[in-house]
């Protein structure tokens, strides 16, 4: 590698350092720095490149007639790099090397590795950095406006509306690349209707943690995701590529659902699971021998059990307990844990197939006493779910760009319950079979298609089952009647997503069509919230208490930069 190329690289570096310290922004800083990084590394893989092909053509004795106009340029560039760095009080002494320096240089540059060079580089940019600031993280917004039309008809049929629910939703994306294998991700989240949001009476379940950011309640921002990501592409020597990752979980918005969303998956099938939980995952890639083939493991908590730090009330603001800060309260819940895995047997970047599988361990329900007073929560047993999936992104191999940009997809999924000696789950009381376990199937299928309005946009039809004793945990399902997924009967969905300003500023209409079969579809897990009984059996005492039909149209404006 030349003097030039390492001249060029040294300017480069006190034109950054000029270019950053003047930046009205930290950000403008650091997007410079990117920038200019990018830029170096081109250049110099450029120059090596071409230093390879020259080495070939040329004959040793043509090299070394070359020798003198090499010097010839190399004084050149010494002059050229001088006249930049006096003009940096700063590095004015380092610029002014005796000859004798230079010939030494010119002796250890000819042994100089780009890759070499570049982190050399990279180093004094990220030292650079620091100086500046020391801010090593990288935001991105996503705000959403949405308007939503909600419809429903009762058991009895009464109807209940909202005829336009206004509503705002902020991400607040972080990230940041400390090492090449080593990152970390966070997001932090604020949802609420338009204004105070007035309720009649206490609701104690809106912000009750599954849901917390996914439901227009309060104008607090909280933090929907942060977690550490590490990633290397071979474990213990062997060709098996692997992450690790822990803290509070990506685990809204996974495959299947983020087509409608249009998002980025999350890596959970959103079929059977979508929901808010602290944990950490494992993955081992096995491309080296199957096209996409991934394991990974999973596991997490939805509910600690931990006393407060000084003392704990009832309901009716008496002291209850004295334990010792957060050890564990004998006569409160359990934790709730999750464990499971996430199998990808095939994917060619065209046809995925994928299954998932997970046990729900001391899951709860609403404890509600016979004159309907709210008695907190009471734990039930325990739940497996099975899911397998299949994606095409792209119908057919080049038979028209229709078909090549249409993606479709196929999902069966079963839960299957378990419930605690004495206790039951998804029946009501007095049904025969109460205290027993019970299955529950689902299907899902769905087209993404390219819009006829622009290159762009995307237009999706979808429509999902669920049997009797289907019950999936997709309480943060973005949408405002409930998890279309955990339906226990037929839904169906027509979504329209154009781009407005590029890929910035987007528009959706959407519309969702839920019609229940049986009770419970958006409850928890045990007989007061959970119990599954056939709508059109229901005693007519309690059947204005039970949506037998529900509706959802949506329009939202979201900008995204």
């Amino acid at each position: 590698m030349n003097k030039t190329i390492r001249y060029s690289l040294a300017a480069s570096i006190l034109l950054v350092s000029s270019t950053t310290l003047n930046a009205e922004t930290m950000y403008e800083k650091f997007m410079q720095m990117e920038a200019k990084m990018k830029q170096l590394e081109s250049e110099v893989n450029e120059l090596k490149t071409k230093n390879v092909e020259l080495s070939k053509k040329l004959s040793s004795e043509q090299k070394s007639s070359l020798k003198d106009e090499d010097d010839a340029e190399d004084e050149e560039d010494e002059e050229e790099t001088k006249a930049v760095a006096n003009e940096a009080d700063d590095d004015e002494e380092e610029a002014d090397t005796s000859d004798e320096d230079d010939e030494n240089d010119d002796e250890d540059e000819d042994e100089e590795d780009p890759k070499e060079v570049l982190s050399d580089l990279q180093e004094s940019v990220e030292e650079l950095s620091k100086a500046t600031g020391n801010n090593h993280l990288k935001f991105n917004v996503d705000y959403r406006f949405a308007v939503d039309n909600l419809n429903y008809t009762m058991a009895n049929g009464d109807t209940k509306s909202n005829d336009a629910l206004l509503s705002n939703r902020l991400w607040l994306n972080m990230s940041w690349a400390a090492t090449e294998k080593l990152s970390f991700k966070g997001q932090l989240a604020y949802q609420k209707a338009f204004g105070y949001r007035a309720t009649n009476g206490f609701t104690p379940l809106d912000d009750f943690d599954w849901v917390t950011n996914e439901n227009p309640y309060d104008g607090k921002v909280r933090v929907k995701n942060a977690y550490f990501f590490y990633h290397d592409s071979q474990f213990i020597g062997t060709p098996v590529s692997w992450t690790f990752s822990i803290g509070r979980r990506p685990s809204t918005n996974g495959h299947l659902i983020n087509l409608r969303d249009d998002d980025t998956p999350a890596s959970p099938n959103g079929h059977s699971i979508n929901v808010e939980f602290d944990g950490a995952s494992a993955k081992f890639g096995f491309e080296e021998w199957v096209s996409g083939m991934y394991i990974k493991f999973c596991a997490g908590r939805g509910l600690t059990n931990a006393s407060s730090k000084f003392f704990s009330l009832d309901a009716n603001g008496t002291i209850s307990a004295m334990n010792p800060p957060y050890a564990e309260d004998p006569n409160a819940l359990p934790n709730i844990d999750l464990a499971g895995f996430i199998f990808e047997p095939y994917s060619d970047g065209q046809y995925t197939f994928t299954t998932q599988y997970y046990y729900a361990a001391n899951l709860i329900d609403a404890k509600i006493a016979p004159n309907n007073v709210f008695q907190g929560f009471d734990t039930v047993g325990d739940m497996h779910s099975f899911t397998a999936s299949f994606i095409a992104d792209g119908l057919g191999d080049g038979i028209n760009d229709f078909l090549d940009d249409t993606t479709f997809f196929i999902s069966g999924a079963m839960s299957q319950t378990n419930p605690q000696k004495g206790k039951d789950m998804l029946h009501a009381p007095g049904d025969a079979r109460y205290g027993k376990s019970e299955t529950g199937y689902s299907f899902w299928t769905g087209l993404n298609m390219p819009s006829f309005i622009s290159e762009e946009g995307k237009w999706g039809v979808e429509y999902n089952w669920g049997s009797q004793y289907w019950r999936s945990i997709t309480y943060a399902e973005d949408t405002l009647i409930g998890s279309k997924v955990a339906a226990r009967g037929s839904a169906y969905e027509v979504y329209f997503t154009e781009p407005l300003v590029e890929d910035i500023l987007t528009a959706q209409i959407r519309y969702t069509y839920i019609d229940y079969d049986y009770t419970g579809s958006n409850g928890f897990f045990g007989s007061s919230t959970g119990a599954a009984m056939k709508i059109s059996d229901l005693p007519s005492a309690y059947q204005g208490y039970y949506v037998d039909k529900a509706q959802d149209v949506r329009f939202y404006i979201r900008y995204r930069y």
